[in-house]
C-alpha cells in the first residue's frame, strides 16, 4: 500500500521526528550498529536560524550505548544535516563549539574532567567527491613510532576526549540500497520517492516495512507530519528560501561564466597582440638592418624610437 509522507529532508520535519525518542533511539542505534539503550535531546540544539547562506540543521544528543561487555558508555552524538554542499570549515566551526563546551566534560570519571566521548553523524543531501558508498564510518585508531596499533590501555577517556569518529551519509546514494539495517532506517530519506515536483511528500510503500514495529512507528510518525500544517507551512518557507538559493547561484553562475568567458576574450586578444608586437619587432631589426633611419622605423612600427635603438 503505498502511502505520502512529509519529506525528512526538510529541518521542520526532521526535528519532529527526531524529537521521538523511539525513533530517535532507531535511528542512532541503526547509525551506531548497537542498542542506543536511553536518549535525551540535549538543551541546545543548534539550527542555522539566520539561513544566511546553506541549510545546515544540527540536534545534539546524549546517548546510553550498550557495549559488547554489557555495559553502558556515554557518548555525545552530534547529528548535522544539509541540503547543499557546503565547506567543512562549517562543520568544523561547530566541532569546536561542542570541545569548549563546559557541559560536554565528565567530572564524576576525573577530577579536572575528561570530554565525554563524542560520535558525529552528517546526513548530506549530495555526494562527497566520488566515494560510492552511501554510509561512510570514518573511525580513529593510535599507533606507536613504528605504525603498531596500540590496543592496551584502550579505550582511554584522555584520548576520547581529543578526537572523535564520524558516520557520513550521502542521501543521494541511498536508493535502491536497502540491504541492512541502517540502509533500510534511512531509505525514508530516499529523495527518489518524491511526489513528481513535489519534494514535500515521499511516496513510499508501506508493505515494505510490514512487521517491523519501529519502522511502522516511523511512517506513521512521517504521515502525521505530511497532514500538520505548521509543518507544512514551515516547509514552504524553507522552498521559498531555497528557491531564493537558487536564484542567487544561478545569477553568481552566469555572472562567473561571463567573467570567464571575457577573461578569456582578453587573455586570446593579449596573445594576439604579443604576436603582433613580436612581429613588428622582427620587421623593425630588418628594416634597422637595411640601414632605414630609427624614425622612419618608429614611424612605420609604432614602436619607439628608443626601443628601436637598443635593437640588435
Amino acid at each position: 500500500m503505498m502511502i505520502s509522507i512529509a519529506n525528512p529532508i526538510y529541518d521542520a520535519v526532521f526535528k519532529y521526528l527526531m524529537e521521538d525518542n523511539r525513533v530517535a533511539k532507531t535511528v542512532l542505534s541503526a547509525l551506531l550498529k548497537r542498542e542506543v539503550v536511553e536518549v535525551e535531546m540535549r538543551k541546545h540544539e543548534y539550527t542555522n536560524g539566520t539561513r544566511d547562506k546553506i541549510s545546515m540543521f544540527r540536534i545534539d544528543f546524549g546517548a546510553k550505548v550498550r557495549q559488547d561487555d554489557g555495559s553502558l558508555k556515554l557518548v555525545l552524538i552530534e547529528l548535522q544535516k544539509t541540503w547543499l554542499e557546503t565547506e567543512t570549515l562549517r562543520f568544523r566551526q561547530y566541532l569546536g563549539t561542542q570541545y569548549a563546551n563546559p557541559d560536554n566534560i565528565l567530572k564524576d570519571v576525573n577530577p579536572n574532567g575528561y570530554g565525554i566521548p563524542m560520535i558525529t553523524v552528517y546526513l548530506l543531501g549530495h555526494r562527497v567527491g566520488e566515494i560510492e558508498e552511501p554510509v561512510l564510518y570514518v573511525r580513529h585508531k593510535s599507533y606507536d613510532y613504528d605504525g603498531v596499533e596500540v590496543t592496551k590501555g584502550m579505550p582511554d577517556p584522555f584520548v576520547e576526549s581529543l578526537v572523535h569518529d564520524s558516520i557520513i551519509v550521502q542521501i543521494p546514494l541511498l536508493h535502491g540500497r536497502v540491504n541492512n539495517r541502517l540502509v533500510e532506517v534511512l531509505s525514508v530519506f530516499d529523495q527518489t520517492n518524491k511526489d513528481g515536483n513535489n519534494r514535500q511528500v515521499l511516496n513510499i510503500d508501506a508493505d515494505t516495512y510490514r512487521g517491523d514495529a519501529e519502522m511502522e512507528h516511523i511512517l506513521h510518525r512521517l504521515l502525521v507530519a505530511a497532514s500538520d500544517a505548521k509543518l507544512r507551512q514551515d516547509m514552504n518557507v524553507e522552498d521559498e528560501y531555497f528557491s531564493a538559493i537558487e536564484t542567487r547561484d544561478t545569477a553568481i553562475m552566469r555572472r562567473d561564466q561571463r567573467i570567464a568567458e571575457q577573461s578569456a576574450q582578453l587573455e586570446e586578444q593579449s596573445a594576439q597582440l604579443e604576436e603582433q608586437r613580436a612581429a613588428l619587432i622582427v620587421s623593425a631589426k630588418a628594416m634597422k638592418r637595411a640601414g632605414i633611419p630609427v624614425e622612419q622605423i618608429a614611424e612605420m612600427t609604432r614602436l619607439s624610437v628608443e626601443e628601436i635603438s637598443g635593437m640588435v
